[in-house]
């Protein structure tokens, strides 16, 4: 199963840091990429960045300066999203999303979202 399924996130206070995790369902499934956004209350949804699956290789919205890391570990067929010095403004649901293969023309499939709050 392709479906991801993340998790880590919660409430934190400015200044700290999280990280989220996203495995695809199926233990048997490898990624051809996967991607992580954001949505806060009364903005659109923002793409915070991507993964490659197989070398790893990433890239960044614009929106991100710095603070964002997106990583995976293949042995355990999870991505990562590291994110330091949590500001207010970092309130959102947070997905992962994975591009099952070269072919498919975006990511195909979602997971749920995972709840960031962050208080001042």
């Amino acid at each position: 199963q392709a479906q991801p399924v993340e998790s880590g996130g919660g409430l934190v206070q400015a200044g700290g840091s999280l990280r989220l995790s996203c495995a695809p369902s199926g233990r048997t499934f490898t990624p051809y990429a996967m991607g992580w956004f954001r949505h806060a209350p009364g903005k659109e949804r923002e793409q915070l960045g991507a993964i490659n699956w197989s070398g790893g290789s990433t890239f960044y919205g614009d929106s991100v300066k710095g603070r964002f890391t997106i990583s995976r570990d293949t042995a355990k067929n999870t991505g990562y999203l590291q994110i330091n010095n949590l500001q207010p403004e970092d309130t959102a649901v947070y997905y992962c999303a994975v591009r099952s293969s070269r072919q498919s023309s975006g990511f195909d499939y979602w997971g749920q979202g995972t709840q960031v709050t962050v208080s001042s």
